[in-house]
C-alpha cells in the first residue's frame, strides 16, 4: 500500500498545493473584505431583490435588511468560491479511480499490480481524506490569520470556526463519497465529473427554489446545503449533531457502495 500512496502523492501533490494556497488566500480575503462589502447590502437588496433569497438560501436564515457581523462571517463559509475550490478538488480527485484510469488506458496496468482492489480503493480513500484535511485546515488557517486584522466585534471565535469547519468536513466526506460511487459506475472520467457537478448544481438550485416554491421546500432535504448551516451554528454556538450524522451516514453508504462496485465490476481498457 505504501507504493500506491507514493503514486497518489506524486499525482496530486501540486494540485493540492494550489488548491490549499487558493483556499487559504480566498478565506483570508473574504474574512477581511466581507464585513465591509456586506455593510451596505441593504442598497443591493433594494436594487436587486433576487440577491436576498440567494443569500438566505446560502446562509439558511433570513438576514433581514441588514447583515450582522455574525452573518457576514458566516457568509464566507458558504461563499460560492470557497465551496467551488473544495468541491473541484474532490471531484477531480475522486473521479481518478477507476473512471480516470480506464479513460486514459492505465487501468489494466494498475489492476495487474500485486495488490488487491480493496487495497487500491483504501489507498485512494486515505489520499482523499488527507488531502481534504490539508486543504480545509489551510483555509481555516487563512481565516484565523486574517481575523487578527479585523475589529474584535467582527471577529469569529475560534470555537465557532472549528464547529463550522467540522460541518464543512462532513459535507466534504459526503460529496467525495458520492463522487467515488459515480466514478465506480463509469468508464469515462468526463461523464463522472459531469454527473457529480450536475447533482451539486441541482442541490444549489433546489436550495434557492425552496425560498419561493412550496414543492421545493418539501423536497429540500435532498439538497446537501440543507445540512450545512454555518449561520445557525455561529448563532447558537452548538454543534449540529443531526446534520453531521446525516452527512456521515450518507458518506458511509456511498463509500461502501463504491467499494463493493469497484471490487466486483469488470475493468478493462480494451
Amino acid at each position: 500500500m505504501s507504493g500506491l500512496l507514493a503514486k497518489i502523492r506524486i499525482e496530486v501533490f501540486w494540485p493540492v498545493i494550489w488548491f490549499s494556497a487558493g483556499l487559504g488566500i480566498i478565506m483570508g480575503l473574504l474574512t477581511t473584505l466581507l464585513p465591509k462589502v456586506l455593510g451596505n447590502i441593504h442598497e443591493v437588496f433594494d436594487k436587486m431583490p433576487l440577491v436576498k433569497p440567494l443569500i438566505t438560501a446560502l446562509l439558511g436564515v433570513d438576514p433581514g435588511n441588514q447583515i450582522s457581523s455574525e452573518l457576514s462571517q458566516a457568509f464566507l463559509w458558504v461563499h460560492p468560491t470557497v465551496l467551488t475550490l473544495i468541491w473541484c478538488h474532490e471531484i477531480m480527485y475522486c473521479s481518478r479511480m477507476p473512471a480516470g484510469e480506464i479513460d486514459r488506458g492505465t487501468a489494466d496496468f494498475l489492476m495487474c499490480l500485486p495488490v488487491t482492489r480493496r487495497a487500491i480503493f483504501l489507498s485512494e480513500s486515505i489520499g482523499w481524506m488527507v488531502t481534504g484535511a490539508i486543504i480545509l485546515l489551510t483555509g481555516l488557517a487563512g481565516h484565523l490569520i486574517a481575523s487578527l486584522f479585523v475589529h474584535a466585534e467582527m471577529r469569529l471565535s475560534p470555537m465557532s470556526a472549528i464547529l463550522v469547519i467540522s460541518n464543512l468536513a462532513a459535507v466534504y466526506l459526503a460529496v467525495g463519497s458520492f463522487a467515488f460511487l459515480i466514478s465506480a459506475l463509469n468508464d469515462r472520467r468526463s461523464l463522472a465529473i459531469g454527473v457529480v457537478f450536475g447533482i451539486l448544481l441541482l442541490s444549489f438550485l433546489l436550495n434557492f427554489l425552496a425560498q419561493f416554491q412550496e414543492w421545493a421546500k418539501v423536497i429540500s432535504w435532498l439538497s446537501v446545503m440543507e445540512y450545512y448551516r454555518p449561520a445557525i451554528i455561529i448563532q447558537s454556538g452548538q454543534f449540529p449533531v443531526g446534520d453531521v450524522s446525516i452527512l456521515l451516514g450518507l458518506a458511509f453508504v456511498f463509500w461502501t457502495a463504491a467499494l463493493i462496485i469497484f471490487q466486483r465490476r469488470s475493468i478493462c481498457t480494451v
